[in-house]
């Protein structure tokens, strides 16, 4: 908004951009304290793209403001909404990464051993079915697997 209120000052739409930008960026990380300063910065963000959406106006209060000249209520209920699912979040995350701390002493993410199993098995379907001579598994002796 400027301060004509004809529309987004140039100035808030990069705030926007830096914001979400790092925000991505930060949740792409292994460690959780960096996850959540990315949750953090990315609805800081939203919410400013949200409060952008919106026309600038006079307060919508009934008496105070001719109704032509009231801003739209509703960007301003969905960023106080927002603001108290990432609070309810960032709680979430930051009880998560303290409870890692305590018990690893540090709060990086893992890789599941699990998850490694699974792509070790679809990279061996993979390459069973990139080979035409074989039917099935190879592991599997007597079986479809086996060599024609």
């Amino acid at each position: 908004m400027t301060g004509s209120g004809q529309g987004a000052s140039l100035v808030l739409v990069v705030l926007v951009g830096v914001l979400v930008a790092t925000g991505v960026m930060l949740l792409l990380e292994r460690n959780l304290t960096r996850i959540l300063l990315g949750v953090i910065l990315l609805s800081n963000g939203v919410n400013v793209l949200i409060l952008l959406a919106g026309p600038a106006g006079g307060a919508p209060l009934a008496g105070t403001t001719p109704v032509d000249g009231m801003s739209d209520p509703l960007p301003q209920a969905m960023i106080l909404t927002a603001i108290v699912i990432t609070l309810g979040l960032a709680a979430f995350l930051l009880a998560v990464a303290y409870r890692s701390w305590l018990l690893t002493t540090h709060d990086d993410v893992r890789d599941d051993p699990e998850d490694r199993q699974i792509v070790g098995l679809a990279d061996r379907d993979a390459a069973l079915s990139e080979d035409p001579d074989t039917v099935g598994p190879r592991d599997d002796p007597g079986g479809p697997g086996e060599r024609r």
